[in-house]
Order: C-alpha cells, then sequence, then structure tokens
C-alpha cells in the first residue's frame, strides 16, 4: 500500500538538524578565511586572527600571536589536521552564546567584551 504523496519504495524521508547558532536579525557579514591549528574545529568557534600570516585559529587567551583576542565565528565545522583549510566565517551578526565553543582561557564574559566592538552580539538562545 503506498501513501499519496510518498514515493514508492521510499520509507524514511531524511532528518533534519537545524544548528542554533543564529540567534537574531542583526546584520550577518560572512567571508572565507583560512583556518590552521591542527585541530577539529565545531560549528560556531571563536577564533582568534593571527598577525603574521591572517590566518585564523581557536581563540586562546594565553596567546601573544594576535589570536588571543576573539574575532569571529566559525560558520562550519571543520578539520585542520591534515593542514590548513578555508572556511566561512562570521564577522557581525547575533548569535546564540550556548552553541559557541570557547578556546582556553576565554569564558562567554571575556569574548562579549571583544565581540562588543566588532559587531558581533551575544546572548542565550536556546541550548545547542
Amino acid at each position: 500500500m503506498s501513501m499519496q504523496g510518498i514515493a514508492g519504495g521510499f520509507t524514511d524521508q531524511g532528518r533534519i538538524a537545524p544548528e542554533n547558532l543564529i540567534a537574531g536579525e542583526f546584520p550577518r557579514i560572512s567571508r572565507i578565511v583560512t583556518i590552521t591549528g591542527g585541530v577539529q574545529l565545531p560549528l560556531g568557534a571563536v577564533l582568534g586572527r593571527i598577525d603574521a600570516d591572517g590566518r585564523y585559529q581557536l581563540s586562546d587567551a594565553g596567546g601573544n600571536d594576535g589570536s588571543e583576542v576573539p574575532d569571529a565565528i566559525l560558520g562550519e565545522a571543520v578539520d585542520t589536521t591534515a593542514g590548513d583549510v578555508q572556511a566561512l566565517v562570521y564577522f557581525t551578526g547575533e548569535f546564540n552564546e550556548l552553541a559557541l565553543a570557547l578556546g582556553p582561557g576565554h569564558t562567554l564574559d571575556s569574548v562579549r567584551t571583544a565581540f562588543r566592538t566588532r559587531s558581533l552580539f551575544l546572548r542565550a538562545n536556546q541550548p545547542a
């Protein structure tokens, strides 16, 4: 027996797992940048920019190469274990603070302060 609107032989219509990073309508500006670091990073990782070469990596508050300053939010999961990759990052917008992945030494308060001057705004939307 087939149901109207369901193709014969198909029983699984797939699943949607919506991301929970975006938290508002403030205009988002995104760019493709080079991500480095030799690690896997999830969607929502807080990135810092390395002054010497302009690449981005997970922001570490203890760093001293410029990347210790939170500068952008990663817009897709990436794997840099095999080398640098190109990925989408957000430079402005309103984001769910509960969906962020913070680097060593950072707290929501520390990144919130740095993001304020960059037009990146955080609010608690829903758990990720």
